[in-house]
């Protein structure tokens, strides 16, 4: 009796185990001061082996595309777009039926700020983004996040 309560307990905790929501990548932010004045927010995406995050321009009904969005700050304002910075990649994913471009390993998303000379201020912003292997893909999340200037 007590192996069948053990084996059970085992099958269980296992079970549980491998329910847990896989999250294969995970975030840094930083500000790199690149004159007075001016500072690039630096988005890092660093990807488990097998999966990829898509880039912003993925074509349309394609994978969700990653989004980096920034909180209007007075003190702080947005200077032109977000750049990635990494290894792209591009094919033509049969599951959504057009190009899709992606990224392994790792990527940046940079957003140029300039703020007022001589203010201490932060950047509050989001990004959302989708992940997927060979097998499957993860539902889009949303991560919030702050960033000293």
């Amino acid at each position: 009796m007590k192996k069948i309560v053990l084996t059970l307990a085992t099958v269980f905790l296992a079970a549980i185990a491998f329910a847990q929501p896989k999250n294969p990548v995970s975030f840094t932010y930083e500000a790199v001061k690149k004159t007075d004045g001016t500072y690039d927010v630096i988005v890092k995406a660093t990807v488990a082996k097998g999966w990829h995050i898509y880039s912003q321009n993925t074509d349309k009904g394609g994978p969700i595309p990653t989004t980096v969005s920034f909180k209007p700050n007075p003190l702080a304002k947005v200077s032109g777009k977000v750049v990635e910075k990494g290894t792209l990649e591009k094919i033509f994913d049969k599951a959504f039926g057009v190009n899709v471009l992606y990224y392994s390993n790792s990527v940046n998303f940079i957003q140029n700020f300039k703020v007022k000379s001589g203010v201490k201020t932060s950047v509050h912003g989001t990004i959302e983004y989708m992940v997927c292997d060979d097998e499957m893909c993860l539902p889009a999340k949303k991560q919030t996040f702050e960033v000293k200037l």
